[in-house]
């Protein structure tokens, strides 16, 4: 029985073996764990379909393939026998198709040389050099071989879905060794010694070496997927807090001894800005190929950081939770996050980030969107200074709001809108006026 890669997402069409959770002969049971796979938008565990034994592992670990494709096969009891006679079947059927294939391919390869000479006749080097020959997506083993090799990504004819460098493509240009495929040797050589032995700095003694893999690799392949592929532009607007403060104060006692948890500042904060996406639909939108996808549900993703680890579970239609439903969502996806219990669920479907910087104490930053997400929003500390109010000077809780937008969809005209609805409904909470429930 063939195993394939399952779908773990509604956007999702490929993912990385990170690691094999049994070998060549091992007995599963159904449902039993059988490898880690990591996509761009979570790493979880692959179950087995059905009990049986391990007949073969297909795919390497590090090794990218497409949802669909066979990844290791099972034998299942009483399927051998019918097994034997399907696989005999397909070899003679499989014979009798690559002799064909072969007749058709030295045709199509005589054609393909005559076209390609006519063709290379006609038509420039600029020409040919403007079309993009993939589509800028890179998986972690891609990228790996190709920083191992001084291959140019973007020089590579990529075969995969949708343009995509395979693991075989990148593999092709190493052995090929065309020059066309390699960084330019100029630039190279315009680096000074220093910068040099800073490129090729080896360990030393006593330094330390921190495997990247898992988790944190995924996390360095989508935040440089996220650089390189979106063009980031930042705003940032302050907020007076006075009395979003006076009102979480108001309730935060009893709040706690009835809840159970903790009334924090972030959930306001994300009610407002669930709220003002309602009001901006575009900010809730995704760069998808050659369209603009603006979403119905306003999903908002919370970034939780555990140690050396990033999550981004969602809080699913945040516009339609009132702030002490947000603030239970919050407390069980960090709990979840801390106990490492996340699930492909939890993380999935996020439209929106709202990221809480401020816990840190920083007062001012840029975050890198979520791929593909259209926007990032940061909440900064709420900090008491002086400001003037009437030409009088009065002491009060600030706070900065920093957004990082795609600037392919938005502009600064639609972001200034959205951050100032933002600012407005910050500093219309009050506890004569607002429920928390």
């Amino acid at each position: 029985m063939e195993l394939k890669m399952p779908k773990l997402g509604e956007s999702v069409h490929e993912g990385t073996i990170e690691q094999w959770l049994v070998s060549v002969g091992d007995t599963v049971e159904e449902y039993d764990p059988i490898c880690e796979v990591i996509t761009d938008k979570v790493t979880a565990e692959v179950p087995s379909t059905h009990a049986g034994t391990i007949q073969s592992i297909d795919v390497e670990e590090g090794e990218t393939v497409s949802v669909g494709s066979v990844i290791c096969h099972l034998e299942v009891e009483g399927e051998e026998a019918s097994s034997s006679a399907s696989t005999e079947t397909e070899e003679e059927q499989s014979e009798a198709s690559d002799a064909s294939s072969q007749d058709r391919e030295d045709l199509s390869e005589q054609t393909s040389m005559t076209s390609s000479s006519a063709s290379q006749a006609t038509t420039s080097q600029s020409q040919a050099t403007s079309q993009p020959k993939n589509n800028g997506r890179y998986s972690p083993v891609v990228f790996r071989l190709a920083s191992e090799h001084d291959i140019d990504l973007s020089q590579v004819e990529g075969t995969g879905f949708e343009g995509r460098v395979t693991k075989k493509d990148i593999e092709k240009a190493i052995q090929t060794g065309n020059n066309n495929v390699h960084s330019e040797p100029s630039q190279q050589s315009q680096a000074s010694p220093a910068q040099s032995s800073q490129e090729t700095v080896a360990p030393q003694d006593g330094d330390s070496t921190i495997p990247v893999a898992g988790v944190r690799k995924q996390i360095a392949n989508n935040m440089v997927r996220s650089a390189t592929e979106i063009p980031h532009g930042w705003m940032m607007v302050e907020a007076d807090a006075t009395s979003l403060v006076n009102t979480r104060n108001h309730y935060k006692a009893d709040f706690k001894k009835k809840e159970g948890y903790n009334l924090t500042y972030f959930a306001f904060f994300i009610k407002a800005v669930a709220e003002s996406l309602k009001e901006y639909p575009l900010l809730n939108s995704s760069w998808q190929g050659d369209e603009i996808v603006v979403h119905k549900d306003i999903n908002i993703s919370i970034a939780v950081a555990d140690e050396n680890k990033l999550y981004v579970p969602v809080i699913k239609h945040a516009d339609e939770k009132s702030i002490k439903g947000i603030a239970r969502e919050v407390n069980e996806l960090a709990t979840k996050a801390r106990q490492q219990k996340l699930t492909a669920e939890d993380m999935r479907g996020g439209t929106f980030t709202v990221n809480s910087t401020g816990t840190f104490g920083s007062v001012s930053s840029m975050g890198i969107i979520n791929h593909p997400q259209a926007a990032i929003l940061q909440v900064e500390s709420i900090v008491k200074k002086p400001v003037v109010i009437d030409d009088m000077i009065a002491i009060r809780h600030m706070v900065n709001l920093c957004i990082s937008i795609d600037h392919r969809i938005l502009d600064g005209l639609l972001t200034g809108r959205f951050m100032q609805a933002v600012k407005k409904r910050v500093e219309q909470y009050s506890f004569e006026h607002t429920s928390i429930y």
